[in-house]
């Protein structure tokens, strides 16, 4: 693999978040000369992971399975062993992926817990940077809606159809959670930190509202950049802006710390999106150049679009050569509207 030689010293870069966009990302920066440090979502309840969760209590481990094989230089069919999934008729291992498996097992040997195995494992599996779970203890995602209810659990937040006001995460074994001392040291000598693309409230914030990894991510000297979703997403942000969801990051974190934002401006053709086989998207996020700017945002607004398979996807190389860019540029850099 050619690597690009960006003429200093390998510029850290921390990658926050989790779900389908956070390998995406992590691909296209695998091809650069930078030290990557992915740090995790640990609050999913869905899926292969959340059933693995319930029964043997570790964090899920489907983000972090994705993460690894995106910055594995193992060969390819390894990554494909890594990533397979029974199928639905093997009721025993029904739409369990191996990797899951494996990760769960490594986190149980010796109680070891599932930051370390993740790091065994990323030594095993040939990992150019690291990969930190937000957090070593399961987490549990709760919102409070607009309506003053409240609800307990990702999957049962997104479900909800409700407009969420603020969420926050609690640990299952009652404490209160915590990174670990590598994740914050990573977020506090980055050059980058990076945050997105991903749902907003159940990919993004879980990470940041764990006390230690939000306090570091406002005290950061880095550049803190937010890659805005091109859909809004049902249960999460209808009919948002793309200043609305910078506004809903500075307001959990309780100041305007997101220094950039990259936002698509590139329109999603009309009827293009399968919308049965991607129903959590609802319509493209409006751009809102000036709440941007009066939230004090630096704006990188450029074709970031990717169709594909009837999705709408960014396009991880062009989202990766502009954080290149960036690392090149004063933040006092003003980028007005590109497009």
């Amino acid at each position: 693999m050619t690597h690009i030689n960006l003429n200093r010293n390998r510029p850290k870069i921390v990658v926050i978040g989790g779900g389908t966009g956070l390998p995406v990302i992590l691909t296209g920066l695998h091809q650069y000369n930078v030290d990557i440090t992915a740090v995790v979502t640990v609050a999913d309840d869905g899926g292969s992971s959340g059933v693995i969760r319930d029964y043997i209590n570790v964090v899920p481990p489907g983000d972090i399975r994705n993460v690894l094989v995106a910055l594995s230089n193992m060969p390819e069919i390894y990554k494909q062993i890594f990533q397979y999934r029974f199928n639905s008729n093997d009721q025993f291992f029904s739409g369990h992926a191996i990797g899951n498996l494996i990760i769960a097992a490594l986190s149980e040997m010796d109680d070891r817990g599932i930051f370390d195995a993740v790091q065994e494992l990323s030594s095993l599996m040939q990992i150019d940077g690291h990969v930190y779970p937000a957090s070593d203890t399961p987490l549990i995602l709760n919102a409070k809606f607009t309506d003053g209810s409240q609800l307990a659990g990702e999957s049962h937040i997104s479900a909800a159809g409700k407009t969420i006001d603020h969420v926050w995460v609690t640990s299952v074994d009652g404490k209160t959670p915590e990174a670990k001392q590598e994740v914050i040291q990573a977020i506090m000598e980055a050059d980058q930190i990076v945050l997105g693309p991903g749902s907003l409230f159940t990919s993004i914030l879980p990470n940041l509202m764990i006390s230690n990894v939000g306090q570091a991510v406002r005290e950061t000297n880095a550049e803190v950049i937010y890659i805005c979703n091109i859909m809004t997403q049902k249960g999460e942000t209808e009919r948002f802006t793309d200043a609305e969801h910078v506004r809903v990051l500075n307001r959990h974190l309780g100041k305007n710390f997101i220094d950039t934002v990259l936002v698509n401006t590139e329109p999603v053709p009309k009827d293009y999106l399968d919308r049965q086989k991607y129903d959590e998207y609802l319509y493209q996020v409006a751009y809102d150049f000036k709440g941007l700017r009066e939230q004090g945002c630096r704006v990188i607004s450029d074709n970031f679009l990717k169709l594909r398979d009837r999705g709408v996807f960014h396009n991880g190389e062009q989202v990766v050569e502009e954080l290149m860019r960036l690392l090149g540029r004063p933040r006092s850099w003003d980028a007005n509207e590109l497009n």
